[in-house]
């Protein structure tokens, strides 16, 4: 099966991803296109750039079509492409969109990590909690668009991965 963790930045998507790779075994874990760029020397604006994301999502569709049976994506392209609509406008983003729609046909199950009320996770003011909430937003009203079979996980971690795995064992 293969998932994608899907949400905004400091909602504790890769905190789940890592509980997720302790129970999940046979899973391979593909980390967020961010952590892999800067590991390769890549820099990135201590602001994010429209063209940040943009690089970060040409390595996320190419991973995307890894060849395995079961994975789980920190990040997908759908998270990106929002960060690039909010960030450039609906123009930036429409020459993305439809390679964004078909690396997502491959997408089994989508996880979406969404901002909490009250706010557990919390951003501070130098993590831009503004462009936080628009593309959780955004992500919230997208999701249902890519007609991919989607669990909203809340709580502590303990709490997110059991709702995960109770859902991984419905659909096997």
């Amino acid at each position: 099966m293969k998932i994608a963790l899907t949400g905004s930045h400091k909602v504790g998507k890769t905190t789940l991803a890592e509980k997720l790779q302790e129970s999940l075994h046979d899973y391979i874990f593909v980390p967020e296109r961010y952590e892999e760029l800067e590991e390769k020397g890549m820099l990135f604006a201590e602001t994010p750039k429209l063209e940040d994301f943009i690089l970060q999502l040409d390595h996320a569709l190419e991973a995307s079509s890894i060849d395995e049976p079961d994975v789980v994506f920190d990040r997908c392209p759908l998270d990106l492409l929002a960060y690039i609509y909010v960030i450039g406008g609906p123009e930036a983003s429409k020459n993305f969109y439809m390679k964004v729609r078909e690396a997502m046909t491959d997408i089994d199950l989508f996880i979406l990590v969404p901002i909490e009320i009250p706010d557990l996770i919390g951003c501070p003011e130098n993590e831009s909690p503004e462009l936080r909430k628009k593309v959780n937003d955004l992500l919230e009203e997208w999701i249902s668009d890519f007609e991919v079979e989607t669990i909203t996980v809340k709580g502590t971690v303990a709490e997110r991965e059991e709702q995960v795995i109770r859902r991984i064992l419905e659909i096997n």
